[in-house]
């Protein structure tokens, strides 16, 4: 069988926290922040944790990932 590969992209934006549940940064941060509010920028600077669908999801990219 086969090595697994790992997605690089997905293991460069996501790190994993305790419980198997993964960690990643909010969408729409960096640019195109001039129509939204100081406050909807504020919280797209934290991070958030993952659904569990999502996590299912991310368990496959990142096979390898401890």
């Amino acid at each position: 069988m086969s090595k697994l590969k790992t997605h690089k992209s997905a293991q460069k934006r996501i790190k994993k926290k305790v419980g198997n549940r993964f960690q990643a940064q909010n969408m729409s941060a960096q640019h195109r922040t001039t129509g939204k509010s100081p406050r909807a920028k504020r919280a797209s600077r934290q991070t958030k944790l993952l659904s569990k669908a999502e996590t299912n999801k991310i368990s496959k990219l990142l096979p390898y990932l401890k």
